[in-house]
């Protein structure tokens, strides 16, 4: 028998802890409508010095997709979410899912290329966003006539919200964009509302959720209303999360770990969901002083910057008795200096946008062990009904201890990409996820991260392909030859170098280079160093050899 058949890890589970799960809904939908029969008037978002109940979200979000429906969005279409942190996410999701159709997760730091692209991609045909995204970016992209938009909804942050705010973040008297709807006209307007669209069954997309994946070009990974159901019961069921606690909203609900981790745990335990916008380690600091979370999961760079913000002290971390980190490498070092500053373990969690979010977690109340060969800390071990293999290169299953890719399979993996076959037929064989990442397994069943097969850079948990960035650089005229590559960096896991050869004659500063970049890439993405050289290393076919620079780095 195989070491994954084997299933060692389950002995490593909390005694009590089934090997497998059955959801308690099929769909994330149904979860949430019976999280609103059993406690509507329980608080579903806090936001800042507002809060939404369960029964005022289920309202606004029917109100919402009946606005939608009567604007002509069919069943099947999608519906774009380009916002922070805020409550009016959580309404857009939801409304796409009750008019039928899905979300499209767009990351509110995409500029005009990005968020074009996206746009194009899934097809969506409605856009709910905040006006100041769509003054900076949106505004341009919708000249264009690459894309099926045909309803645009803007919205305002308001730090200011009350329970009794019909319009939830719209700004009273504030100007509308052109050419958009003002989301709290629209809840007004349908309130009382209810769409009239079947609900959608296991199977249908929830969420398109971009990937950059193996091939450079972002893809939409179709994450299912099972897929979510499935993940949320499982941090539920891992952490022993219930009504009575507390999640903190640290990592960006657009990416699939706040997306799951955050807002459907909320939605399916009917505990609250404590938001911020955006993440300013002052102001979430004071949010878990006010609203003392019992939970969170988030980036390691986002509790490095929380527990040295000023002021912040043992006591403010008094009231969590569960914290995660995946989406980035994690030192040794970092987990035991956060725990002499707060008291708190971080257990690792890791998955992958194609897994739902978690693939892997340390359980409850363990401690990862470290690898004494390579020092990297266990990623833990797989969750309920996961099976994950290490394949050898010719694709058989390497033995115990031996490095190989991880392959992962299970009720979390998606279905496939969107609209694209041949990368669901390359990177989902037969179901199974081929991650691009290289680890191994224990004898005890931990597993560890040692690589990643693929020139994917990870910045504080943010995947950036080196071509997308490549192709920037490019634009700049003095700009000959780009290569970019990953290279350690304390706080952020990694960070993005440019390697550049300039034109004959021409001449450039780094940090030139450097804002021509940040003008046109979301933030994690561009580089942040340059260094110039003379002709960048390539093969004897003249391909560049971004492996020597990054051996090289410093």
């Amino acid at each position: 028998m195989s070491a994954a058949a084997e299933r060692p890890w389950l002995a490593l589970y909390r005694e009590g802890t089934p090997p497998g799960i059955v959801p308690d809904h099929p769909t994330m939908l149904d979860a949430f409508r019976a999280t609103v029969g059993r406690h509507p008037e329980a608080v579903a978002i806090r936001y800042f010095d507002g809060a939404l109940t369960f029964a005022e979200l289920d309202a606004r979000s029917d109100a919402l997709a009946s606005a939608l429906v009567e604007r002509g969005f069919e069943t099947g279409d999608r519906l774009a979410v380009y916002l922070q942190n805020d409550p009016a996410l959580a309404v857009g999701y939801l409304a796409a899912w009750k008019a039928g159709g899905a979300a499209v997760a767009v990351n509110p730091m995409n500029k005009h290329g990005e968020l074009a692209y996206l746009l194009e991609d899934s097809g969506a045909t409605a856009l709910l966003c905040l006006e100041e995204l769509h003054e900076a970016v949106a505004a341009q992209v919708l000249e264009g006539d690459v894309h099926r938009v045909h309803t645009v909804i803007t919205c305002s942050p308001r730090e200011d919200q009350t329970r009794d705010d019909p319009r939830v973040l719209a700004v009273p008297g504030s100007p509308r964009p052109a050419g958009t709807l003002d989301l709290g006209e629209l809840l007004a307007e349908h309130a009382g509302r209810t769409p009239t669209r079947p609900a959608p069954a296991p199977a249908d997309v929830a969420v398109l959720t971009y990937t950059s994946g193996t091939t450079g070009r972002p893809k939409g990974a179709m994450n299912t209303q099972a897929n979510l159901a499935f993940n949320a019961q499982t941090y539920r069921d891992w952490i022993d999360l219930g009504a009575d606690d507390v999640v903190l909203g640290v990592a960006p609900l657009f990416h699939i770990t706040g997306m799951v981790g955050h807002l459907c745990v909320a939605l399916l335990t009917g505990c609250p969901l404590v938001l911020t916008h955006r993440f300013e380690p002052q102001v979430v600091l004071d949010a878990i002083r006010e609203h003392r979370p019992t939970f969170t999961v988030g980036a390691i760079t986002v509790f490095i910057a929380l527990a040295g913000a000023e002021g912040s002290t043992r006591e403010d971390w008094s009231s969590l008795r569960a914290v995660y980190s995946g989406g980035a490498p994690i030192a040794p070092a970092v987990t035991d200096r956060f725990e002499e500053q707060t008291g708190l373990y971080i257990h690792n969690i890791y998955g992958l946008t194609e897994t739902t979010s978690p693939s892997h977690a340390v359980p409850l109340g363990r401690q990862a062990p470290v690898d004494p060969t390579s020092g990297a800390l266990s990623i833990g071990v797989p969750i309920f009904d996961t099976t994950v293999r290490i394949l050898a290169p010719d694709g058989s299953e390497a033995p115990v201890g031996q490095t190989g890719e991880i392959a992962t399979s299970g009720p979390g993996v998606v279905p496939g990409y969107w609209r694209r076959p041949d990368a669901t037929a390359e990177s989902l064989p037969g179901g199974e996820l081929r991650t691009g990442d290289v680890g191994f397994m224990d004898a005890d069943g931990w597993f560890y991260l040692v690589d990643r097969l693929k020139d994917m850079i990870n910045a504080a948990g943010y995947k950036v392909w080196p071509r997308e960035v490549e192709d920037v650089l490019y634009g700049h005229p003095a700009v000959r030859e780009a290569a970019v590559v990953g290279v350690p960096d304390e706080y952020r896991g990694e960070s993005v170098k440019a390697y550049v050869a300039l034109q004959p004659g021409a001449t450039l500063r780094a940090e030139e280079l450097v804002d021509w970049a940040r003008e046109r890439l979301a933030a994690y993405k561009y580089p942040r160093s340059v260094e110039f050289l003379e002709e960048l290393p390539k093969t004897t076919t003249g391909k560049i050899l971004r492996r020597t620079l990054r051996d090289g780095a410093g």
